[in-house]
């Protein structure tokens, strides 16, 4: 008779839900996860993953049709999209079955089926593995879903979520993105590179809200200049659907309404918790702004359920479920942990040019009353950025200037989605300025730019 009673049950298969069934399973304790769609959730299978395949085949046209720049030829160049698109859908099949293998490797137990949660200790299943399963502690990591807003409701033909952006038909001759988040940015970056005519709205004051001010403001120059029209502080009010057409109405803060007509629209306006159809209200868990609420190990207001990634809010990222699912079932298996420190969590957009950041921003850090000292380094002073061609960015530091210590850094411009993690183990480490300003960096890399970054925020800089 298969097994039905486990140490740990985590509802959900994504990013951090396997993470976490792995991490318990090798910490001895009977381990299931319950999945009703797909192992690696949405991050592997219709985000993270698969839209960074779409972003490459993007990236490699846009170098062969500048082929020139650097010394070459490329002529008679096309693309295929049904190609590309399979190529993506491929990645992710591949990594799915990878996370599968590690699963069964573990000896963690896979429930396929939807979940409900009867009673603390009590998971209901149905589906392939219907059935009731005990367990002593459950962890939900049902992740989120695109947030629908009125009047921009998505049908799927013309009004689209990132799930049908992912597997274009045919390419749209013109884009409308509404919501310039890092899912937003990726897709109008994508849609533009391959030739569609782009338009980004946000009703914020500038495009990558979460990002610093200086460096959504360089990101949104540069992609003014590969043809991308922004709008912001202007929200949309309405589409008018017809056939092979969507009219949206634009408003203004300062009330000017204009319209315009595009093929299709993206929306991107965030994405909400999965908190519904687990039981979880009826339990009593708290639940605040469409997610659950948890203290800084993934504990809900009700013993023994727990709650970790997207669903349990914010920041809404892969790395960010991975390790709270990690800290949530540590400490269940009474390690010495910490809590989840979110100030130290690095976040990545993957357009062209590519962000990066961690930390505080310049003006968050200003607004706590910190008195910083800021560094910045450009991209166009460094060797290796000259010799790939990408000139364009910057790298910036922000130092509290009364103890050295590291606030925040921030990024655009070619691989910084490579480089933050060298800032992010610094703060970790509560590096200070002199440790980073003695540390060599190797040459010619890319990576000399951080150093020169932390150099320039004491007046130190050498090569500007």
């Amino acid at each position: 008779m298969a097994e039905t009673n486990f140490d740990v049950i985590v509802i959900g298969a994504g990013p951090g839900g396997y993470v976490t069934a792995i991490r318990a399973a090798q910490l001895g304790l009977r381990t299931a996860v319950v999945e009703r769609s797909h192992l690696g959730g949405i991050c592997l299978n219709w985000g993270c993953i698969p839209t960074k395949a779409l972003l490459r085949s993007a990236e490699i046209w846009h170098h062969m049709q500048h082929a020139g720049d650097y010394g070459l030829a490329a002529t008679g160049t096309s693309f295929d999209l049904a190609a590309i698109v399979k190529r993506s859908r491929d990645v992710s099949k591949r990594l799915a079955t990878g996370v599968g293998f590690l699963l069964k490797k573990n000896k963690v137990t896979v429930i396929d089926g939807e979940a409900t949660i009867e009673a603390p200790g009590r998971v209901s299943v149905t589906g392939k593995g219907a059935g009731s399963y005990g367990a002593r502690h459950i962890i939900v990591a049902t992740g989120a879903r695109p947030r629908v807003l009125p009047g921009l409701e998505p049908d799927k033909k013309d009004v689209w979520t990132y799930f049908e952006a992912m597997v274009p038909a045919s390419l749209p001759k013109s884009l409308l993105v509404v919501g310039s988040g890092a899912i937003g940015i990726e897709f109008a970056s994508f849609y533009n590179a391959m030739g569609s005519d782009v338009t980004v709205i946000e009703v914020l004051p500038q495009i990558l809200p979460v990002e610093d001010e200086e460096i959504a403001g360089i990101v949104a120059k540069r992609l003014g200049k590969l043809g991308i029209r922004i709008i912001t502080s202007a929200s949309v009010t309405k589409l008018d659907r017809a056939t092979g057409a969507v009219t949206a109405t634009i408003e203004g803060k300062d009330g000017k309404v204009e319209t315009l007509t595009v093929e299709k629209v993206i929306s991107a306006v965030g994405v909400v918790g999965n908190v519904e159809g687990l039981g979880l209200e009826k339990l009593g868990v708290k639940i605040e702004r469409g997610t659950i609420v948890t203290d800084g190990y993934g504990r809900t207001s009700v013993p023994g359920i727990y709650a970790i990634g997207d669903v349990a809010g914010p920041p809404m990222l892969a790395h960010k479920a991975e390790h709270e699912g990690v800290v949530c079932v540590e400490t269940i298996a009474g390690m010495k942990t910490h809590p989840l420190d979110k100030s130290k969590i690095p976040g990545c957009t993957y357009c062209n040019p590519q962000v990066a950041s961690v930390g505080l921003t310049e003006k968050k850090a200003r607004e706590a009353g910190i008195e910083v000292k800021v560094g910045r380094f450009p991209f166009m002073g460094n060797g290796k950025a000259i010799a790939l061609g990408e000139p364009d960015g910057l790298v910036k530091t922000i130092f509290d200037a009364r103890t050295g210590r590291l606030v925040g850094a921030h990024m655009v411009g070619a691989e910084v989605t490579e480089l933050i993690q060298g800032f992010v183990v610094a703060m970790n480490l509560e590096t200070t300025e002199e440790e980073l300003m003695h540390a060599v960096f190797p040459h010619p890399t890319l990576s000399e730019m951080m150093h020169e970054s932390v150099l320039d925020a004491y007046g130190r800089a050498i090569h500007i």
